[in-house]
């Protein structure tokens, strides 16, 4: 019980760790300077044509994002329609299939030969070895890292039409605030990775975050095991014997890539099918889509309005999309027909469809069948970026690129279109890095997330860095000369934590202030953790502001300033309910530092960092699930009983103490030897 309690109250004498959970990161409010004194000048986009994404023929996603790793892994099951390899394309594959081999089987020299054959084709001027080349030099792979060399090799590979290549870029003009450069090459990735997306509904990409602090978020990972998954293939069981619903479902998954399955168009137009002869009439919509888009199946404009028609019958109202689309291009048609185009696009967005506040918006600003309106059109298309819909996003960057309707503002642009590019075909590395890791093989997905950063993907830094942290010599990291030492380790995984952190990662911010803190993987520096929770506090991070009042009720990096402690304490709990227990704990601490300075409470609380100087660390998940549960009323109990205790065991050394100093004022001296004398009856 003892070892419980100085485990408990050691709590107060360190920073929380603990992780908190993950903000939607994006809202979109504009105020009034964002909208008043907008000139429209007469050279701004105000074609009446509509310009949608997606009207040329389908182009696959080899041809989308070339150089992709699909091939390797999602190999064609028909190489007779394979196209032959050029000699530089063979080296290439080869090379890249050896480094991911070399990271799956912990073979330095295997990597060793992938990187020289990668460099040869690189040196023959093939595009693609030219971008890995250019991953290697970034991150330090059996070369040196050379910022200058990985930069130049990513430019020339985007000259020659690397869309990888060309990600890195966007983003290194990012982190550098070259928003002119940099919003012109998101703004054309963007616009790449919509003519992909579907006319009403767009992929959902799910981004798995392996980690959800220092805990293995193992909900979301068990969801996303594809077909090795247990529930869907129960869902694929019921579906087999008959079940609509499951049908449906299943066509889902195959359809949008969903849950770890691969995205396969055919799979998912024959269980859309049987869910129809079924009556499952949200399948008609997906057909529509299908039939319109050509996916899995030969384009057929006339099919596509007879099944969002029957859709939109049984009010699936996002069908209504689809036929208006139709309308505006006279596609499957009588003709053209702008108004009830509009029609159609008003149903939808009266009835919440994101799909149709956008079109909505495209109608009024680009003026097609109605009077050109650019407020009411960023009004829609807010509505409909607020919803999640990626294309909003892309015309609210156009928009603040141009200072068409909206000031123009070129890092808001810039972060806009950074959201849709990142949806684009080259998003695949995630899936694949996801299924590695739930496979076992950390070595394979720590490189393809370790890739992914480089394009500028926060979840995967956060998720490259974490495997550093956790697995240490088991994430088969490379370094300069073989496997990265425990410094190499730190390094990549420090840099990898600071790049999430900028891009919003609160809890980034924190894990750096901790590792200088307790000196994980460096030496222990106060101030530089003060810096890094000061980031996190920047982002409204709880814990980030309780350690920082920690930080000053110690003056440790920072001044020693009991009532700054105080603000911090009150902050942290004012921006996270959650933290109601230790922040009581530590108010308490700052009472008792306050009313009883230099005394056996203050030395005792002083003392148990040296008694337990890693608890913060040893029972972080203990910490996560007992101390924060605002309801656990025993825990504080047991903690204010031993204050308790302590205080009256201080208060009877005072009095005793007093009563000594008096008595030794009032007694009578006594003589040599006079309690040895034995006094008569």
């Amino acid at each position: 019980m003892t070892r419980l309690l100085l485990i408990i109250i050691s709590l107060l004498l360190l920073p929380l760790s603990t992780p908190a959970p993950h903000r939607p990161r994006y809202r979109i409010i504009l105020n009034n300077e964002d909208l008043e004194d907008i000139i429209i000048s007469p050279e701004d986009d105000s074609s009446t044509e509509w310009d949608e994404f997606g009207d040329s023929d389908n182009k696959s996603e080899d041809e989308l994002d070339p150089g992709s790793w699909r091939p390797i892994f999602e190999p064609s099951s028909d190489p007779s329609g394979t196209p032959r390899k050029s000699e530089n394309e063979v080296l290439y594959y080869l090379g890249v299939q050896k480094m991911i081999s070399a990271l799956s089987s912990g073979n330095p020299s295997l990597m060793e030969d992938a990187a020289s054959e990668i460099e040869a084709a690189a040196v023959n001027g093939y595009p693609h070895a030219m971008s890995i080349l250019g991953f290697l030099f970034g991150i330090g792979q059996l070369r040196e890292q050379n910022g200058a060399k990985a930069f130049l090799n990513h430019h020339f590979a985007t000259e020659k039409g690397n869309m990888q290549s060309k990600m890195v870029l966007a983003y290194t003009y990012l982190r550098q605030e070259m928003y002119e450069k940099a919003v012109v090459i998101y703004s054309e990735l963007a616009e790449l990775a919509l003519s992909s997306f579907l006319i009403s509904k767009d992929p959902v990409i799910e981004h798995v975050r392996i980690h959800s602090g220092t805990e293995e978020n193992k909900e979301a990972l068990r969801k996303s095991r594809g077909e090795e998954d247990e529930d869907f293939q129960i869902t694929e069981y019921q579906a087999m014997k008959g079940s609509a619903e499951a049908m449906y479902k299943i066509g889902i998954y195959y359809y949008f890539g969903w849950r770890g399955v691969r995205r396969d168009h055919k799979k998912a137009l024959w269980w859309f099918l049987k869910a129809v002869e079924k009556g499952e009439p949200r399948s008609m919509e997906l057909l529509g889509e299908i039939y319109a888009r050509g996916a899995g199946v030969e384009r057929n404009h006339t099919k596509a309005f007879e099944w969002l028609k029957l859709a939109s019958r049984q009010h699936y109202f996002s069908a209504y999309n689809g036929m208006g689309y139709l309308y505006v291009k006279g596609y499957g048609v009588e003709s053209k027909n702008y108004t009830k185009a509009k029609e159609y696009f008003e149903k939808a967005a009266e009835n919440k469809e994101a799909g149709g506040h956008y079109n909505l918006g495209v109608i009024y600003l680009k003026g097609i069948g109605v009077k050109r309106n650019v407020k009411v059109a960023c009004d829609h298309f807010l509505a409909a970026a607020n919803a999640g819909q990626p294309k909003a996003f892309y015309q609210l960057g156009k928009m603040f690129q141009n200072g068409i309707g909206l000031k123009k503002n070129l890092p808001i642009a810039t972060a806009m279109y950074k959201l849709v590019a990142e949806r684009g075909p080259w998003s695949s590395l995630s899936r694949w890095a996801l299924e590695s890791y739930l496979k076992g093989d950390v070595g394979k997905s720590f490189l393809l997330y370790s890739r992914m950063a480089e394009l500028g993907y926060e979840v995967a830094q956060s998720n490259a860095a974490w495997i550093l942290d956790k697995y240490g010599e088991r994430s088969m990291c490379m370094g300069e000369s073989g496997f990265c030492t425990a410094s190499e380790r730190h390094q990549r995984a420090h840099a990898l934590w600071w790049q999430a952190s900028a891009q919003g990662n609160e809890h980034a911010a924190l894990l750096i202030g901790d590792a200088y803190y307790y000196g994980r993987g460096t030496e222990r520096d106060y101030e530089r953790a003060s810096e890094a929770y000061m980031h996190a506090n920047s982002q409204s991070n709880a814990q980030a502001m309780f350690n920082l009042g920690y930080m000053h009720e110690h003056g440790q990096g920072l001044p020693l300033d009991l009532h700054l402690a105080k603000r911090y304490y009150d902050q942290a709990l004012e921006t996270d309910p959650a933290a109601k227990l230790p922040v009581t704990l530590a108010l308490l601490s700052l009472w008792i530092r306050t009313n009883y300075a230099n005394t056996v409470l203050v030395d005792f609380i002083d003392s148990l960092p040296e008694v337990y100087p890693r608890v913060g660390v040893a029972v972080g998940g203990w910490v996560d699930k007992v101390i924060m549960d605002e309801g656990n009323a025993t825990i504080l109990t047991l903690f204010v009983c031993l204050l308790t205790v302590l205080y009256l065991r201080e208060r009877q050394r005072r009095h005793a103490a007093a009563a000594a100093a008096v008595a030794g004022d009032m007694a009578i001296p006594l003589q040599p030897n006079e309690h040895d004398i034995v006094r008569p009856n």
